[in-house]
């Protein structure tokens, strides 16, 4: 197996694992505002959440829609934690995507236990709306046994390091 697949198979682990992602927006101001919601991927790169348009981070994707993303674990012991970082482009699901969209959602939803999404749920007249954010790039803490260095740059630190998660990779819900 190779180095890119190996750190693959870690940033899968960790969105497979998840339930909620923190989303960063940006404000009228450049103020940023982080929000974490429940989500489902389309694949490891399309990342689906379901919100009010007038929520602070709806109205900031509305006017800015370049976000930052993490899912990570927040009960790992200290010195054990692993995260996927993503800087992404969100948008609210519109027209003919809300079908695939609301599919993808939905089946993630009945899997864990969350029940059925349909359209209807996520358009006008109801309160809700479908958005989606697509990762532009994605990140992983460089593997490591704290408090070993790292086999890749022999650095001690905790620091980033580029994973390439393909759009049309198929999640694993066993896992989840």
């Amino acid at each position: 197996m190779n180095r890119q697949s190996e750190l693959g198979d870690i940033a899968r682990a960790v969105i497979d694992a998840n339930l909620y992602m923190v989303l960063g927006t940006a404000g009228d101001e450049g103020h940023p505002w982080v929000t974490p919601v429940y989500y489902s991927a389309g694949g490891y790169t399309n990342f689906y959440w379901v919100s009010r348009p007038e929520a602070m981070h709806s109205r900031n994707i509305a006017a800015r829609p370049r976000v930052g993303i993490v899912i990570f674990d927040s009960q790992t012991p200290i010195g054990t934690a692993q995260a996927v970082y993503m800087s992404s482009v969100a948008e609210e699901v519109t027209g003919a995507d809300v079908a695939r969209a609301i599919d993808i959602f939905s089946r993630e939803s009945r899997a864990r236990g969350a029940g059925e999404w349909t359209q209807e749920k996520v358009q006008p007249p109801a309160h809700l709306r479908l958005y989606r954010a697509t990762a532009l790039e994605q990140f992983i803490l460089c593997p490591r046994k704290y408090p070993e260095p790292c086999p890749i740059h022999g650095r001690t630190d905790d620091h980033r390091i580029a994973v390439e998660l393909e759009q049309g990779s198929e999640r694993n819900m066993d896992k989840r």
